[in-house]
């Protein structure tokens, strides 16, 4: 696991809070990422975040637009198997946190199972990206994609 999304997983939520709020949107993920799961501040954060890879959710798969490559869609891979499931809408907007500009990945018309889920992200460092998901306008889970997963 990357050493960044590996310091993640001990932070609290207002921990990870400031590290997204002081980082840009970034540029749009391209293809494979490598997804881990985030209960911030739990004890069992690691263990939680092993289990949901294996059994849930492995990372996104993007395809980003041209010609100017600043709007897509993704497909979550799901289950064991990585089977491609649940697509989103991928573009710019404004962060539901802060105001500032993020990657939004909006479920909302792709989606009747996953139509009241928004994810934002914003890249930290080169391929490393920092996400929150919100449910409605709740916030419910945080969330890393690597996008260089053997890094």
């Amino acid at each position: 696991m990357n050493s960044t999304i590996e310091h993640w997983l001990q932070l609290s939520r207002e921990e990870l809070d400031e590290i997204y709020m002081h980082s840009e949107a970034g540029s749009l993920p391209r293809g494979d990422t490598r997804g881990t799961a985030i209960v911030a501040g739990s004890s069992c954060a690691r263990f939680v975040a092993s289990i949901a890879r294996l059994l849930a959710w492995q990372g996104k798969v993007f395809d980003i637009f041209p010609p100017d490559y600043e709007r897509g869609i993704l497909i979550n891979k799901v289950l064991p198997i990585g089977l491609g499931l649940i697509v989103a809408k991928v573009y710019r907007g404004e962060s539901w946190m802060d105001g500032k500009e993020t990657i939004v990945i909006d479920y909302s018309t792709t989606s009747v199972s996953a139509r009241f889920i928004r994810d934002e992200i914003r890249e930290v460092e080169p391929g490393i990206y920092l996400g929150k998901v919100w449910w409605g306008k709740t916030r419910i889970l945080d969330f890393a994609l690597n996008s260089h997963p053997n890094r």
